[in-house]
Order: C-alpha cells, then sequence, then structure tokens
C-alpha cells in the first residue's frame, strides 16, 4: 500500500489536520485536477489520516502538475 493519498483539501488543511494528529509529512503537492496529494512518513500515520479525511479521500486517478520542466 502506498503512503500517499489524494484529498479534496487545500495544502494549508491538509497540513494543519496531520499536525493536528501528529501525522508528519514526507511530500505535499497541489494536484491540478484539485485537491492536494501528501505523502506520509509511514503507513501508520497514512492509515491514521486516511481515516481523519473521510469522505474527502479523492479516489481515482488524479492530475499532477510536473515538478520540473527538462525541456531544453
Amino acid at each position: 500500500m502506498s503512503r500517499a493519498i489524494n484529498v479534496n483539501a487545500t495544502e494549508a488543511e491538509v497540513v494543519k489536520l496531520c499536525a493536528r494528529h501528529g501525522a508528519t509529512v514526507s511530500a505535499i503537492e497541489t494536484l491540478a485536477s484539485g485537491g492536494t496529494r501528501v505523502v506520509l512518513m509511514n503507513m501508520i500515520a497514512t492509515e491514521t489520516m486516511r481515516a481523519a479525511f473521510g469522505r474527502k479521500l479523492l479516489k481515482g486517478a488524479v492530475r499532477r502538475t510536473p515538478l520540473r520542466s527538462w525541456a531544453r
């Protein structure tokens, strides 16, 4: 199972809720399709946050924004 989850919330909301639950964020990004992708440090934190976000979890494919442009 992945440590990454996609949620229908802003980055600020995700960071705040993760802090409230003591879940350390490894990486976070705003999704091009709306919402936020967050990677937690371990599976225990991931499962905790899956439960905390509940219905805000995004299911299915999401569109991510490329982090870098490799075109020269």
